[in-house]
């Protein structure tokens, strides 16, 4: 399970890390220690809290949300899959993105929830990275 550590969960979540820090204080973020001692967030749990946060609008209301060159890093939190296609969702700070692409195409990826990837967005079509 890839995990992330305080900076990298806040660009995801769209706020400083002071707030995710606080956040992880406070019990609302678990968080553990890895073999660094560095706190860090399990790949799952950050996709929940993405979603809760985004859902409950307590994320930083004057954080800038940008779309350079229409990609929008974030976690995923659900994958959906059929017997060709699959449904990814990512959380992207306060935006929730769904793509539908191939279930080849997922899992060559790797997308799982709790993995980091990147919604690029091009007129109607949604492209997934993996980051």
């Amino acid at each position: 399970m890839q995990s992330y550590t305080i900076g990298r969960a806040a660009r995801l979540l769209g706020v400083s890390p002071d707030t995710a820090r606080r956040w992880a204080d406070a019990g609302r973020l678990a968080t553990h220690r890895d073999d660094s001692g560095r706190r860090v967030i399990d790949g799952r749990d950050l996709a929940a809290f993405s979603v809760e946060v985004a859902q409950s609008g307590t994320g930083e209301d004057d954080a800038p949300y940008t779309s350079a060159r229409n990609a929008f890093p974030g976690i995923v939190t659900a994958v959906k899959l059929g017997d060709v296609a699959a449904q990814v969702e990512i959380q992207a700070g306060p935006h929730r993105l769904v793509s539908l692409l191939t279930r080849e195409a997922v899992e060559e990826l790797g997308l799982e929830v709790g993995v980091e990837a990147t919604a690029r967005v091009k007129s109607t079509s949604v492209h997934i990275d993996r980051v």
